[in-house]
């Protein structure tokens, strides 16, 4: 993934550190910039018809019914693992919407909260929890929309 940053001239400071799975520990492991930083949920919809990779900043709790209702979608639970593997190639703990330029099918929507947009770069895994890249939220959102990604930003 690094190397198609490099190749899209994306600039990013990388942050190499041991293997993190929740937010709690990427703070624990001292990651810089932890005011960007954002979690991830891998949600499907009751029918597994819509899969959403929702981005938003770490600190932020909102039940699935909030995320559900704003964006205007089925019942939300967490997709399952092996949808993760299959779908976006990650294994927990390492869920980023870069991910989403693994899903060949194109099934998968990524959503990003509004503050990530509005705080200007954001830090999220390169589909491995061992590093951290912080870069600009517009690069983010302009890559995966160059690779055809559908990208909603949304207040959530």
């Amino acid at each position: 993934m690094l190397r198609l940053l490099d190749r899209s001239g994306i600039a990013y400071e990388l942050y190499e550190h041991d293997a993190v799975f929740t937010v709690e520990q990427a703070h624990a492991a001292g990651i810089p910039h932890q005011e960007l930083g954002a979690k991830n949920l891998f949600l499907r919809d009751d029918k597994h018809r819509a899969y959403y990779l929702v981005c938003l900043p770490d600190e932020k709790s909102l039940s699935l019914r909030e995320v559900q209702e704003r964006l205007g979608s089925r019942r939300l639970s967490f997709a399952s693992e092996k949808d993760l593997g299959e779908m976006l190639g990650l294994a927990p703990g390492s869920v980023t919407p870069l991910g989403v330029l693994n899903d060949a099918e194109r099934r998968v929507e990524v959503v990003i909260d509004r503050e990530l947009v509005d705080a200007g770069r954001v830090t999220v895994h390169p589909c491995d929890n061992t590093a951290t890249v912080l870069l600009a939220t517009t690069d983010l959102i302009a890559l995966l929309r160059g690779r055809g990604r559908t990208v909603r930003v949304v207040d959530l």
